[in-house]
């Protein structure tokens, strides 16, 4: 007899998110409430969520989430920690207990200020400081995983469906002004607490649905900057591609979206002079970060949201709007149970991005590449 997560689905898992532009906070509820009504789009291997603006009081130290396998790797770890880092405050993510999520790491969580460096390719901001230390830990602390590591932001997940990994974490006593989720339906990577979803370095997050059959290539285009994918997942590679693009590249959001999710050949040929060659430059010049197979994903970041559906739409993804809010999920009927009357509903097109910035935050004028 077949056993709960032994049927894989592979257009299975659920993605949800909601942001209000002005800032505002509000409570974890409304995003499990969403993320729960796909119930039956995950299978209890992995459920998570991203959740930005909660921690005011520490908004200018990075507050790295930690799994532990042990106390021993969590001493060597915190060794590390404590050379690389001037650590503010250290303790366990509160949670509560839930019965159906067994077999729990140590869940730690530290709010710290790098130690910068000088080294041998120069100085290193604390942005790029913190990221070497998270993958080197990740790498090289076999027993430990940073899978948290932004500013005024943090991710919560593990094994399990994933409302109930939010009664979990007890999300209901936090506020944030963007929350994203995922409900797991793992097909080729193993469902562990370091393998489910929102994926993150820095202040970026990632919830994705769907298969990256150009992991490799990815992969080994991301490696050639110091960056190492050791999560089991084609997910992970994602989130450095946008971290490598806008922060280390300097490329804006539109473009860094331009490049993953680029306009096919016979497409950017019926553009203008001028912008084919710009679309011509970027395809050729960042071929290896061009992500193929069907997806759906969300990336937080501390600026605002953005939702993308792969070219030719393989996965779902809908959006809506009300006053201030924006809400993305896979299914309108998410979106709907917490927000009845939308003001705007609509399902973005392949390749059409849906961009939130927080106000204040976004470009003055929207640069057209599409």
């Amino acid at each position: 007899m077949l056993k709960e997560g032994d049927i894989r689905i592979p257009a299975g898992c659920a993605i949800s998110a909601i942001i209000d532009k002005t800032g505002k906070r509000f409570s974890g509820n409304d995003i499990i409430q969403s993320i729960a009504l796909m119930h039956e789009r995950s299978n209890g291997l992995g459920g998570g969520f991203a959740a930005y603006g909660i921690y005011p009081e520490y908004k200018d130290l990075f507050a790295l989430h930690i799994f532990y396998d042990n106390l021993a790797i969590k001493m060597k770890t915190e060794e590390y920690l404590s050379k690389h880092f001037e650590i503010a405050s250290a303790g366990n993510i509160p949670t509560r207990k839930v019965a159906s999520v067994k077999n729990k790491p140590l869940i730690w969580r530290y709010f710290v200020r790098p130690r910068i460096y000088i080294v041998q390719d120069g100085y290193l901001d604390e942005e790029e400081f913190t990221k070497r230390c998270v993958i080197r830990i990740n790498k090289e602390y076999k027993g430990a995983y940073v899978f948290s590591s932004g500013k005024n932001m943090g991710t919560f997940k593990g094994v399990g469906y994933p409302e109930d990994i939010g009664d979990f974490f007890m999300l209901d006593t936090y506020d944030a002004h963007l929350w994203t989720a995922h409900g797991r339906f793992p097909t080729n990577t193993p469902g562990w607490w370091g393998g489910a979803h929102p994926f993150t370095m820095l202040n970026w997050s990632i919830v994705h649905n769907g298969e990256i059959s150009s992991y490799d290539a990815n992969r080994r285009f991301v490696e050639m900057y110091g960056y190492k994918c050791t999560l089991q997942t084609d997910t992970e590679v994602i989130t450095y591609l946008f971290d490598l693009l806008i922060r280390k590249h300097g490329l804006p959001i539109e473009k860094a979206i331009t490049v993953l999710a680029a306009p096919l050949w016979d497409e950017i040929a019926r553009k203008s002079p001028e912008l084919k060659k710009e679309l011509t430059a970027l395809r050729t010049v960042y071929s290896s970060a061009l992500i193929n197979g069907p997806f759906s994903i969300i990336l937080g970041f501390d600026k605002g949201m953005v939702a993308l559906n792969d070219r030719i739409k393989l996965r779902s993804l809908v959006a809506a709007q009300k006053g201030s809010k924006t809400y993305v999920a896979s299914e309108e009927s998410s979106i709907r149970v917490i927000c009845p009357e939308p003001d705007k509903v609509w399902s973005p097109k392949g390749g059409e991005p849906v961009i939130v910035y927080l106000d204040g935050k976004g470009a003055k004028k929207r640069e057209e590449l599409c």
